[in-house]
């Protein structure tokens, strides 16, 4: 524990307050200074490029990153020499041949990510931010100021924007950041960030026993969305539905980090009145997936490149799941080109009706810890949907130690009678044939350390390409 975080916990509630609201205005500083307004401006005349504009435009971007990486970066130059690669090849690499270079493996970005992975082209007030680490293994990201602005600009016009809010209206988070400490904390379970209008509410402490004080500062603060990990939001607004409590109305939910079901965005509708809004990002920066007005879910090309890519590494067609692999455009200080972020994606070939000729994804699927391998080598997603109708079961949460046995672990209301755990054991078997399943009955099924609940875990290694 940092020295700050020593003093943070041994404060009391009144002036953890004034930690995190000075914390906001140094932070919203640093992402809404500088070149903020120029690059958000950008961003949304952009929305307006034709299918071929933005083809034009991203084989520029990625030209441009390739080769700085190329000249300043030590780690691709030397990965490239080796297979056969020149600056003058490099220069004549397209949307359509990048396939040609080779990934960037998570295991290099943590191994390599504060040496040979950085520009020798230093930016100024550059720091270092970890990843949520989903797996217990964060990485480090460099963010330099202008890079951080870009960013926040891109957030602002696609994520905020066209969920119709912005940065100046209050909002209510549930997030990673352990703002309330103690494992055994009394109320309040929030700490509010007064130069943001902020309520940063804990995602450790959500349950249907600590509700009423969250919905409290609802009320208190009456935030005009919520933003954060879809679960946790989700948990939050169905145990303010199950116990009857009233909370203002709301003008949108924007979720992000984990799948977003159709289950979620009616609860989230019942509770606060508004459309849900789901996105795909990181603190990688090296894409964003955003959802419009219209409801459709479209990528950013003016972020980064994204490939959707088969086991056999080609670019899947509309209707297939790929897995995701991204090139940056906004990151000079520490390019990551044809990164293998771990999460999957649905293509499709629709068009939406705003308009916007940006290509669209049918589904965010997820995490690759979040799928289930069956004895067949079938990738199942989705698979917490076996707790569905099971009205008892407040949280469910399914682990898969090896291909042979699945651990169950449940929290409910009052305990499972025989038929509805054979219910349950049924539609596992159904799915996964003969395996051995436990269940277990838990009081508390603990986030990870990241504050995200993980429903669905895989310890089962898949077979790299």
């Amino acid at each position: 524990m940092s020295f700050y975080n020593k003093i943070y916990k041994i404060s009391p509630v009144w002036l953890q307050h004034i930690y995190v609201s000075l914390y906001g205005l140094q932070w919203n500083k640093r992402r809404f200074g500088g070149e903020f307004n120029e690059q958000l401006k950008k961003f949304k005349e952009r929305e307006v490029y034709t299918h071929q504009q933005w083809l034009d435009y991203t084989n520029k971007q990625l030209i441009e990153i390739l080769l700085h990486a190329y000249n300043n970066v030590p780690y691709y130059r030397d990965k490239w020499n080796l297979v056969g690669f020149t600056k003058d090849t490099i220069q004549n690499i397209t949307v359509e041949t990048i396939s040609k270079l080779p990934f960037l493996e998570k295991d290099d970005l943590r191994k390599y990510g504060k040496t040979s992975l950085l520009s020798t082209q230093k930016e100024s007030g550059a720091s270092f931010f970890q990843s949520s680490g989903t797996t217990g293994t964060p990485t480090s990201i460099l963010f330099s100021k202008t890079m951080h602005q870009k960013w926040s600009a891109a957030y602002e016009a696609r994520v905020r924007n066209w969920a119709g809010v912005d940065r100046y209206m209050s909002r209510g988070m549930i997030g990673g950041r352990r703002v309330v400490l103690d494992a055994n904390a009394k109320p309040p379970f929030y700490r509010y960030n007064l130069f943001e209008k902020q309520v940063y509410f804990s995602a450790y402490h959500i349950s249907p026993q600590t509700v009423d004080d969250y919905a409290k500062a609802i009320n208190k603060y009456n935030p005009a969305y919520m933003v954060g990990y879809a679960m946790s939001n989700f948990f939050l607004a169905r145990f303010i539905k199950e116990k009857g409590l009233s909370v203002p109305a709301m003008k949108a939910v924007i979720t992000s980090s984990e799948k977003l079901t159709e289950e979620m965005r009616d609860v989230f509708k019942d509770v606060y009145g508004c459309k849900t809004f789901d996105g795909w990002s990181g603190v990688e920066a090296c894409g964003l997936v955003s959802e419009c007005e219209h409801g459709s879910i479209h990528i950013s090309p003016d972020v980064g490149l994204l490939e959707l890519l088969n086991e056999n590494g080609q670019q899947v067609q509309a209707g297939e799941m790929g897995e995701v692999v991204c090139t940056g455009f906004l990151n000079y200080g520490q390019p990551l080109i044809r990164y293998r972020i771990g999460d999957y994606m649905r293509l499709s070939n629709k068009t939406c009706a705003c308009g916007r000729q940006m290509p669209v994804v049918d589904e965010i699927i997820g995490r690759m810890e979040d799928v289930v391998l069956g004895k067949d080598g079938r990738e199942m997603v989705r698979f917490h949907g076996v707790f569905l109708g099971i009205k008892k079961i407040i949280k469910g949460q399914i682990v898969q130690e090896t291909i042979d046995d699945i651990v169950i672990n449940i929290m409910t209301d009052s305990p499972l009678d025989k038929e509805e755990k054979e219910i349950l054991l049924k539609r596992i078997y159904s799915q996964l044939g003969d395996v051995n399943v436990q269940i277990f009955e838990m009081k508390e099924i603990p986030c990870g350390f990241n504050g995200k609940f993980r429903p669905v875990i895989s310890k089962v290694k898949r077979v790299s390409r």
